[in-house]
């Protein structure tokens, strides 16, 4: 799991699935780490809002660019769904937000190539890291 992780982090254009203006959602914080990590990130939520000042879409497939990462910030009844369009879109990785559980959605990118990371946080990993290298 930790060389997918470190394999995902190393990517650098992330759709934010669920990312709205909403500064209350830990989609918008963590995003905004990414992009400060150096990610580009594309917000995609049904509503389409600039975010952190990136064009949002409303939905994966209305992205005119390739997506290296789905980032996944939906119920996990939903997460499916998600994953099935990051397959169609030729994403290279799915990332399934903190207590975003779908084993089955799981199985079926690692099975289409891509790289999978479930229940974990772009951000506490990125924590653990510079805490690492600092030690």
């Amino acid at each position: 799991m930790s060389d997918d992780i470190d394999e995902t982090l190393a990517l650098k254009t992330w759709a934010v699935v669920g990312l709205s203006n909403n500064e209350f959602r830990a989609a918008y914080s963590v995003s905004q780490l990414l992009k400060e990590k150096g990610h580009r990130i594309v917000p995609v939520h049904p509503k389409a809002e600039e975010v952190h000042g990136e064009k949002g879409y409303a939905s994966l497939k209305e992205i005119p660019f390739p997506i290296d990462v789905v980032d996944v910030f939906v119920n996990s009844s939903l997460a499916g769904a998600v994953v099935d369009e990051a397959i169609e879109i030729g994403a290279k990785a799915v990332w399934l937000q903190l207590n975003v559980i779908d084993d089955a959605a799981v199985a079926k990118a690692k099975k289409a190539g891509l790289l999978t990371v479930m229940n974990h946080c772009p951000a506490i990993e990125y924590g653990k890291r510079s805490r690492k290298a600092e030690s």
